[in-house]
């Protein structure tokens, strides 16, 4: 591949610059179950980055100011994450990806479309309750992508459960080897601080109001003889137990492993007073996986491949409600991206100016000149992008797609004021687009209201609040009954072969493919098994270059 001549100088000149800049950039998504603590330590990395100079710990009942990367106002609301945020930072030479993702498993597809985004994650656990389900799901995407998963067990000033108990509950459940990168000194009450294995330092804390700013941190090497007097004798001598234990029976740090996926360093901490926030974050720039290559269909890119490319993982509209506007969310894989240039569109085949673009911090954002492999750029979306598209320069080139899962709650979205007939199909269109909800309707031509697929309850919730909110459209939901949905592998054509199928109703999904809904899985089996030639995939197939049908 090759973009119109250079000069050999100018691409080794454009080479060295990319390296440079792949060197100093690294990006990773933070997952968790609902309210362990993810918006409180997304917050506190900022804080650390100097991106903002006072956390805002998020709290439902609390009327503190609000959390950055909380924007939305549901969101605000509620005091929980439904929608992916970008936020950027730089810290310590290091320029800093971070996604932010929803904890509420209502948005787990959104979750999914970030991780592809990606090139390491965070898991982080509650330390009294370990792993949990929406953990448990959001680890299996970051295996399915072989991704490096980085853990932090948080809220160690408050009860919780044993450290050694904890890592064995990963290698034994996930099958993950650890690596303690520092230690807890005392839990709950008594916490009193971390030590640093890689520096053989103990770190002392003093509780900050709140974690509002930076902790005082008080730093005293493993040998120092006032480690007795600062330390409760009880909690010194278990700790030296602990630390005896680590050493003797526990796995060496595998860099190698980590990258494969395979082995996760693990921090303890408390996102919500600071402690071990910063310990974390530096072991994780020399730890992390730099922005590497990418899948595409024309073999693996590599970030420093001279022409510029990348794909789109997220769509949002009206982030700025003053202004109406609709963000593409990019990330950057390959060559360098420059304000104005023209690209190409892969799956409509015209080309683009990429004007406007944007660096993203929550629901602020700010312009930006240029931006290297593992950045993520805000683009004005003017109905030209979805999700999964590739744009790219040079010989053609298409990224891997991003699927749809399967959604388990159906209902018509219907709009009960003919007057409002152009606003709503703005918004179902828009919602669509971005990925809010998957939308589906009926193989009954005479039936064109859009059919609302989801994962949980609350993107319903979402859309709704969303249509009158921001396209100013009361709508009424009509449940459907059921709760398992495969696309038809062989298409229409499989289906009509099949003939009559009992227990179950066809529908299509946006790009117009067949899509067959069950009650329940037993149906679903029942059919499975009586018409192999459907080949059901519980996961929409990745198709690029087509359009979705008009609403």
């Amino acid at each position: 591949m090759s973009i119109e001549p250079q000069t050999a100088e100018l691409q080794a000149e454009l080479k060295k610059e990319l390296q440079t800049a792949v060197d100093h950039r690294r990006n990773f998504a933070i997952i968790s179950h609902p309210d362990a603590g993810k918006t409180t330590l997304t917050e506190k990395l900022l804080l650390y980055g100097g991106a903002i100079h006072e956390a805002g710990a998020v709290k439902a009942r609390r009327a503190q100011r609000h959390a950055t990367s909380d924007w939305m106002e549901m969101e605000q609301q509620r005091g929980i994450s439904i929608t992916s945020t970008v936020l950027q930072f730089a810290y310590s030479g290091y320029y800093i990806n971070l996604l932010d993702t929803p904890g509420h498993k209502d948005f787990s597809e959104d979750t999914y479309r970030t991780l592809a985004a990606a090139d390491n994650a965070v898991m982080l656990e509650d330390a009294a309750k370990g792993l949990e389900p929406q953990t448990r799901k959001l680890f299996e995407v970051c295996r399915m992508r072989g991704i490096p998963i980085f853990t932090f067990f948080n809220k160690l000033d408050r009860p919780g459960r044993e450290p050694l108990e904890l890592m064995d509950e990963i290698e034994r459940e996930l099958g993950l080897q650890t690596y303690a990168v520092n230690w807890p000194i005392g839990t709950g009450d008594r916490f009193q601080g971390v030590f640093d294995r890689r520096k053989r330092q103990i770190h002392l804390f003093e509780r900050s109001a709140h974690g509002s700013r930076e902790a005082i941190d008080t730093v005293i090497d493993l040998g120092d003889p006032r480690i007795e007097e600062l330390l409760d004798k009880d909690l010194y001598y278990q700790f030296k137990e602990d630390l005896e234990v680590l050493e003797m029976a526990g796995s060496e740090l595998d860099l190698d492993l980590v990258h494969q996926g395979k082995m996760t360093p693990v921090f303890f901490g408390s996102a919500m007073t600071n402690f071990g926030v910063e310990l974390f974050l530096d072991a994780f720039l020399d730890y992390a996986l730099r922005p590497s290559n990418r899948r595409s269909n024309k073999g693996e890119i590599e970030p420093t491949f001279p022409d510029f490319s990348g794909f789109v993982f997220k769509l949002q509209a009206n982030m700025d409600p003053k202004h109406r506007d609709r963000i593409a969310f990019i990330r950057v894989c390959s060559g360098k991206f420059e304000k104005d240039m023209v690209v190409s569109h892969a799956r409509t085949g015209k080309t683009v100016r990429l004007s406007h673009p944007q660096k993203l911090f929550g629901q602020g954002r700010e312009s930006l000149d240029q931006a290297y492999p593992g950045d993520v750029i805000g683009l004005n979306n003017p109905g030209v992008f979805a999700i999964g598209d590739t744009i790219y320069n040079g010989q053609k080139l298409e990224y891997e797609g991003i699927p749809s899962f399967s959604p388990e709650l159906f209902a018509f979205l219907r709009n009960p004021n003919p007057s409002k007939f152009k606003q709503f199909q703005k918004g179902v269109t828009e919602l669509r687009e971005e990925g809010a909800v998957q939308i589906m309707y009926s193989a009954d031509e005479a039936k064109r209201e859009p059919i609302l697929a989801a994962v949980g309850q609350l993107q319903f919730e979402v859309v709704q609040f969303r249509m009158k909110n921001e396209y100013g459209v009361e709508t009424l939901l009509d449940p459907l009954p059921y709760s398992v949905a495969r696309w038809v592998g062989g298409g229409w054509e499989a289906l009509q072969k099949a003939g009559r199928l009992f227990n179950t109703v066809t529908v299509k999904d946006s790009l117009g493919r067949p899509v067959l809904l069950f009650k329940n899985e037993w149906n679903c089996q029942q059919v499975d098994g009586e018409n192999p030639g459907l080949q059901l995939k519980a996961i929409a197939p990745v198709t690029s270059g087509q359009e979705p049908e008009a609403v």
